[in-house]
């Protein structure tokens, strides 16, 4: 359990911070950026569930992808350990979203074109979701990119939750939309 008893440190008042093992880093560290997208994404997300909590089938999913986005925080702001216990997205989390992915799009119309963000406001709000998840993945990646092989190897389900928590959110956008219904498509060159 978590114990947070003193909100303010003045420790980061120089622009550093420190990681899970206690080492210091600036506030502009790969890793610092790549956690911090992924806890703007749960605030996003926040707000998306403002929209969806009378939808029985899609807010319970999203309670639990903000749980283990916290979760994936975690992962991200804690170095390879060396074979020591750390909190890490796993394989079994990814799998779950593949699922929830395939019981959403089940009951969805099929695409004729590609989707423009919008229709009902929870669409909407799901489609922001998506677009900060994808900017969460990108700093994910770089991050990852600049570790060796071994420690990168330790955050590659995190990197997978992340691409499929993207998908997943496309997905839940047309759900939000009628299943489909409501969706706007691209009409291309439709304003030449």
């Amino acid at each position: 359990m978590v114990l947070l008893n003193k909100i303010y440190t003045r420790a980061g008042d120089g622009g550093k911070t420190r990681l899970v093992t206690g080492e210091t880093v600036a506030k502009t560290d790969p890793r610092v950026e790549a956690y911090g997208v992924v806890d703007e994404l749960n605030a996003v997300l926040g707000l998306v569930r403002l929209e969806t909590a009378a939808d029985a089938v899609l807010d319970p999913i999203l309670a639990r992808i903000q749980n283990d986005l916290f979760d994936l925080g975690a992962d991200l702001a804690t170095p390879d350990l060396g074979g020591a216990a750390a909190l890490r997205i796993v394989d079994a989390q990814v799998e779950r979203l593949e699922g929830e992915i395939d019981r959403l799009n089940a009951g969805l119309a099929p695409l004729t074109s590609f989707v423009l963000p919008g229709g009902s406001r929870a669409a909407a709000a799901l489609h922001l979701a998506r677009t900060v998840c994808r900017r969460a993945e990108r700093r994910a990646v770089a991050f990852a990119h600049a570790l060796s092989p071994e420690a990168a190897a330790a955050h590659g389900p995190a990197l997978r939750y992340l691409n499929r928590l993207s998908d997943l959110l496309f997905v839940a956008s047309r759900h939000a939309n009628a299943g489909g219904a409501g969706d706007i498509l691209w009409v291309p060159a439709a304003n030449r």
